[in-house]
């Protein structure tokens, strides 16, 4: 007897350990079909919301088949080496290459991962434009995601990949559906709004770890591409790499609430795009906001639009230890270097600007000044101005047009400032102008301090502009001769006159007064194209061979 009940007790755990694989065909498929295989599998989404899926379950989408409806993962966990994924398959009478398309027109969601850890979403494509929505009850907070990762209830969740993923055309909105004019001047909407992909922490004392977002592509969404967002960095170790982010209404990557982030190889051109009226039209790049830790690196940023805000990269306030490196910034309407207050320790170097800073700040149109360069103490409004502390900008190369007017802030709060083997390059005039909501008649004298600013090479010596409360100390001048200054590659910003660049540069060491230091350090060994740092640096972000 005690055999039987051993023998019976190990086929249950072996038979509850057996991962199952569900195929879902739309052509082909029926419901009443038990989903095992691809022969006979099931036809729509709706009966894999009923599954209970345990560790190392797959579903498994047919290509070239589309499927209306959404996919809700709820309270469910995968395992280590035994995780639960959603991704394609080729069914034998179908041999498109095509990806399964979930258009979730309709529903708030494409993908819902609530409450779930262990869960893997590959080569798949969602849409979800407009539909069932009653335009009198939207909201701010009414929101429609391609892919949302949800946590609302106590816990850490962890091990989230979203890997080669199509998100396109994501609105709440129907089609022709008018904002007011109002609308893309407040600080990030207050209306509804389709997102791409979003990671959202609802609740405190929970979060996500190990969330990565790899090689996709968000395409025509009303608001940003990529979203994550965590309560007092309660989003641990997280990967945003090689995706692409293209014409979405608001900023192409957004973060807050993060510990320790990567974000790299990502192509994000034309955020805050403005061609469809349900769309934002206003937002950087990327931006930072809360954020502890996050290396930012080999990105482009490329013609981001807006008001206001709207730059390549930008860090907002409450942040620490942001390194924003090795990036190609190009024709951003908000500008270049934008660090705004309570921020410590953060850094712009070998990095690539390209026409950045145009936009001129005009009534109705353009609520602030676009800016190369801008150090601003704004941290929440109606508070007081504080800092940013221990600003680090060195080894930029800076390329700006004769027919745009550069512009550059620098607020009387900023303490700890180093600004040192950079290459300006501006062909046409340059002026200080206010940053956001900074009075400085209201506020009283000028309070910069602990400021290193020397060695940096200028075009002319009427570069920087005379009115700033800082100034070089040791400024070079000359034309660096760019390999070809109308080009749009770091290649092409590549010096050529190596007796004003070759080995000029200074060894970067902390701000005076700043004990910390940048937290992956101050050295670097290459340079933005991986060409190894010999000796002295040169000046700019490229090294000369």
């Amino acid at each position: 007897m005690k055999l039987l009940l051993l023998g019976l007790t190990m086929l249950f755990f072996t038979q509850s350990a057996i991962a199952t694989t569900y195929y879902v065909d739309a052509k082909n498929g029926k419901d009443k079909n038990e989903g095992t295989s691809a022969k006979h599998a099931f036809k729509t989404l709706k009966k894999i919301n009923r599954l209970n899926l345990k560790a190392g379950d797959k579903v498994l989408l047919a290509n070239g088949s589309v499927f209306y409806g959404n996919i809700e993962l709820e309270n469910i966990a995968g395992r280590k080496n035994k995780w639960i994924e959603i991704s394609n398959y080729q069914s034998k009478d179908d041999k498109s290459d095509a990806l399964p398309i979930i258009d979730a027109k309709g529903y708030f969601n494409g993908i819902l991962i609530k409450n779930s850890s262990f869960i893997k979403v590959t080569n798949l494509e969602v849409t979800a434009n407009a539909g069932g929505v009653d335009e009198a009850k939207v909201n701010k907070n009414t929101m429609r995601c391609g892919i949302l990762v949800l946590s609302d209830q106590v816990g850490e969740y962890e091990n989230i990949t979203i890997d080669h993923v199509k998100v396109r055309d994501v609105f709440l909105m129907d089609e022709g559906f008018k904002r007011g004019k109002k609308e893309t001047f407040t600080p990030n909407g207050t209306q509804g709004y389709g997102w791409g992909i979003r990671a959202l922490n609802k609740v405190k004392d929970s979060g996500f770890k190990n969330l990565s977002i790899t090689n996709c592509e968000i395409s025509n969404v009303a608001h940003t591409g990529i979203k994550v967002n965590g309560k007092s960095l309660s989003i641990k170790n997280l990967v945003i790499a090689n995706n692409k982010v293209i014409e979405v209404g608001g900023p192409g990557i957004q973060m807050s609430g993060i510990n320790d982030g990567h974000i790299h190889h990502n192509i994000v051109n034309k955020s805050g795009s403005n061609n469809d009226t349900r769309k934002w039209g206003r937002g950087s790049g990327l931006w930072t906001w809360g954020c502890d830790g996050v290396l930012i690196e080999r990105n482009e940023f490329r013609n981001a639009n807006g008001p206001a805000d709207s730059a390549g990269c930008h860090i907002d306030f409450n942040c620490s230890n942001v390194i924003v490196q090795y990036n190609i910034s190009e024709n951003n309407a908000g500008g270049f270097c934008e660090i705004l207050g309570n921020n410590f320790n953060c850094a712009y170097r070998y990095n690539v600007s390209i026409n950045d800073g145009y936009r001129v700040k005009k009534k109705g149109v353009a609520s602030q000044e676009g800016k190369i360069f801008w150090l601003s103490g704004f941290n929440g409004k109606g508070r007081q101005r504080k800092g940013p502390y221990n600003s680090y900008f060195y080894n930029n190369t800076i390329y700006v047009k004769s027919d745009i007017l550069v512009k550059i802030a620098v607020d009387r709060a900023s303490k700890g400032v180093l600004i040192a083997n950079n290459i300006f390059y501006f062909e046409g005039e340059s002026k200080q102008v206010l940053g956001d909501q900074y009075k400085p008649e209201e506020e009283g004298e000028v309070l910069v301090e602990n400021i290193v600013f020397k060695n940096n090479l200028y075009l002319k010596k009427e570069n920087w502009p005379v009115e700033s409360p800082i100034t070089d100390s040791q400024p070079e001048f000359g034309n660096p001769q760019f390999k070809n200054k109308n080009g749009n590659l770091p290649t092409d910003f590549m010096p050529t006159n190596s007796a004003l660049v070759k080995n000029k540069g200074i060894e970067i060491e902390k701000i005076p007064g700043d004990k910390k230091g940048l937290y992956i350090g101050e050295k670097v060994d290459k340079d933005i194209l991986g060409n190894p740092i010999k000796d002295a640096p040169d000046l700019g972000a490229i090294e000369m061979k």
